[in-house]
């Protein structure tokens, strides 16, 4: 009898086995897609749309490069006016004491987003 059940069981441990092996690479691409790049600045970063910075340091000099295009663009930071800035140029987002969510009104690209430990 106990011989009958390691038999069949043999296929299914190998079902198992299979189906964990695929979900684990499945889940590969989602895990390391989380952004267009990811970067990490002690004291400033240099950011593109879809990019996650880390600063290491508080505060942190921020830079965005805007996309080519026509014309300026209002940026933001967490729905906070920055500044206008003109399409295709690095601007100079100033320096930021905690994490910032970057937006470039009126271009359909991702947010840039900065993480700034918060320090005294």
């Amino acid at each position: 009898m106990s011989r009958h059940l390691i038999f069949s069981a043999r296929p299914i441990v190998g079902y198992l086995t299979h189906g964990l092996l695929i979900g684990a690479l499945a889940l590969l691409p989602a895990c390391t897609t989380t952004g267009k790049d990811d970067i990490t600045g002690f004291d400033q970063l240099s950011l593109s749309p879809g990019d996650t910075g880390t600063c290491n340091s508080s505060p942190c000099r921020v830079t965005l490069q805007i996309p080519a295009g026509k014309g300026s663009y209002e940026v933001t930071a967490n729905e906070t006016k920055i500044g206008v800035f003109p399409a295709g140029q690095k601007a100079d987002l100033g320096s930021f004491w905690q994490s910032q969510a970057f937006e470039i009104k009126g271009m359909n690209v991702p947010k840039a987003y900065a993480y700034i430990p918060n320090q005294p």
